[in-house]
């Protein structure tokens, strides 16, 4: 079930692990802050942010790292190269976390990205991505190039085919672009693309045809899918109705050959994180029904969360 015949790539961004077999090292889970609407800003974006809110979102998600073994990650968003300045500036002075640098249009994210390799920190961040639908994507590729980017992410997708099948031609027309252009980077990782919650079941089964067919990392944004539903499910069962279905749908997504997931606001981290623990343990524990294997990652939630069931499948090896 969980087998897959190629090796592996394991990218590795400010020393999270991210890719390999299934139940080998968890999903990372990339938690957005600075996005449209975030509780950080009490006004509007131009007037600042609560910077005591945001430190307090972030080292909550890192004091659930730390407890449940699932890595997290910052997924920074701005409008302009000044406001990445900015917001890089306070996530790098105030946590250790790997980001990434996530904006709708390619100018500014080519600037974030300029601002990282000036600070020195193209280790720990990855590229917030390369789509199938910019119009001038050799030229971002280009310029991401020059710049120095070492992890990027691809998202991928084929609005002629929406099945998962056509997340596989997406990729194949991103990779040849990047050969078009002559790129190298050190992590290439692929978004699948959400497009509603059921259908992030198409991400995970392109997911695993991508790891079969180039042997990169894959991941997908489920919280693009349960946000759709928020005031619906919210009117049906109010928050904590939807809360659960939200947290559901990440465990999935973790469980069925995801090795990064985009999880949503920052500050729903407190309910994420727990869930793709228990989805990883899970998983883990499937893995070694079929292999005998246990993670490789010494800080894996299995382990973290479940050390005496841990020494008993040890007994089974």
């Amino acid at each position: 079930m969980f087998e897959i015949s190629r090796d592996q790539k394991v990218c590795e961004v400010g020393g999270v692990k991210i890719g390999g077999k299934p139940g080998e090292y968890p999903c990372v889970c990339v938690s957005s802050i600075f996005q449209k609407g975030d509780k950080v800003f009490a006004g509007k974006r131009k007037d600042g942010f609560d910077e005591k809110r945001a430190e307090e979102l972030l080292k909550t998600q890192e004091r659930l790292t730390a407890e449940t073994g699932v890595p997290g990650m910052a997924d920074i968003v701005a409008n302009t190269g000044e406001e990445f300045k900015l917001l890089v500036d306070f996530v790098s002075s105030v946590s250790t976390m790997p980001f990434c640098i996530d904006a709708w249009v390619m100018k500014p994210k080519l600037e974030g990205a300029a601002y990282c390799a000036e600070k020195g920190l193209l280790d720990r961040m990855f590229y917030n991505s390369l789509t199938i639908w910019e119009k001038d994507l050799e030229t971002e590729i280009r310029e991401i190039s020059q710049i120095g980017v070492k992890h990027v992410l691809l998202v991928a997708f084929d609005q002629d085919d929406q099945m998962p099948s056509g997340r596989i031609t997406g990729t194949q027309k991103l990779l040849d672009a990047i050969d078009k252009v002559g790129a190298k980077f050190e992590s290439i990782m692929v978004d699948t693309s959400v497009m509603n919650g059921p259908a992030t079941a198409f991400c995970g089964v392109a997911n695993r045809m991508i790891k079969e067919k180039w042997g990169f990392p894959t991941a997908s944004a489920p919280s693009n899918g349960s946000y759709m539903d928020l005031q619906r499910f919210k009117d049906m069962w109010q928050f904590k109705g939807w809360s659960s279905t939200d947290a559901a749908l990440e465990g999935l997504s973790a469980f069925f050959f995801h090795d990064m997931i985009f999880s949503g606001p920052m500050a729903g981290a407190t309910r994420i994180l727990p869930a793709v623990a228990e989805a990883e343990a899970f998983l883990a524990t499937a893995v070694f029904a079929e292999t005998k294997q246990l993670p490789k990652d010494p800080n894996h939630p299995l382990y973290k969360l479940f050390p005496a069931f841990v020494e008993q499948l040890k007994s089974m090896m």
